[in-house]
């Protein structure tokens, strides 16, 4: 509580002496990135951001180039507020989106997984990852992919790879069934997005206190 004594009202025909506006600071939300890949459950990513925001998240959607084509961009600007970024930006331009607090990969794809853990930052997407261990950032990962794929043995390296280097990463049979190749794909609404919002568990930055 503030002991500043009220000022007396301005009388009137004499001009306001203007003094200083002391505003009281602000707490801005936690940003949240929300990375897209191309894979068939991205078509439903704006779930995922409406449950994040629910939960107290700024979001912010980043898909990598192929994820475009499964996404809404233009419904996931509304639904954010911010651009949907997939690409670097020109040198000398300001980023248009505010830092991360923390990220979720869903749906991630076993050439992103592979990428990210040999440290490739060929999209914009794969750059923010591999930077995020040097940030010391919370990251979960929700990957979506068939039997077939799965069971390359770099993909199961590199999952081991991920969550030994500290990323929560989501994936077996009691997370998301996988399907066989050319069956269709993920059921979209089995697709688990609120488990990647449970994963983060204390990824959530807490307001100072009074």
């Amino acid at each position: 509580m503030s002991d500043a004594v009220p000022a007396d009202p301005p009388v009137a025909g004499l001009p306001v002496a203007s003094e200083p506006v002391i505003s009281e600071p602000t707490v801005s939300q936690p940003v949240l990135y929300v990375i897209a890949c191309a894979a068939p459950p991205a078509a439903g990513v704006g779930r995922l951001v409406s449950l994040a925001q629910e939960r107290g998240w700024d979001v912010c959607v980043l898909a990598t180039p192929s994820a475009r084509h499964f996404t809404d961009v233009a419904a996931l600007e509304r639904q954010t507020g911010h651009p949907v970024r997939s690409e670097y930006k020109d040198p000398g331009q300001p980023d248009v989106l505010p830092p991360a607090d923390a990220i979720i990969v869903a749906p991630a794809t076993v050439n992103t997984i592979n990428k990210w853990a040999a440290g490739i930052c060929d999209t914009l997407a794969l750059g923010i990852l591999v930077e995020s261990f040097g940030k010391r950032l919370p990251v979960v990962a929700l990957p979506s992919t068939n039997r077939a794929h799965a069971a390359h043995p770099v993909f199961t390296e590199n999952l081991a790879k991920l969550r030994s280097w500290g990323v929560r990463v989501l994936f077996g049979e009691d997370v998301l069934a996988l399907p066989e190749p050319d069956a269709g794909g993920t059921d979209l609404g089995q697709f688990p997005w609120s488990a990647t919002l449970d994963a983060l568990g204390g990824g959530l930055p807490q307001a100072p206190a009074d």
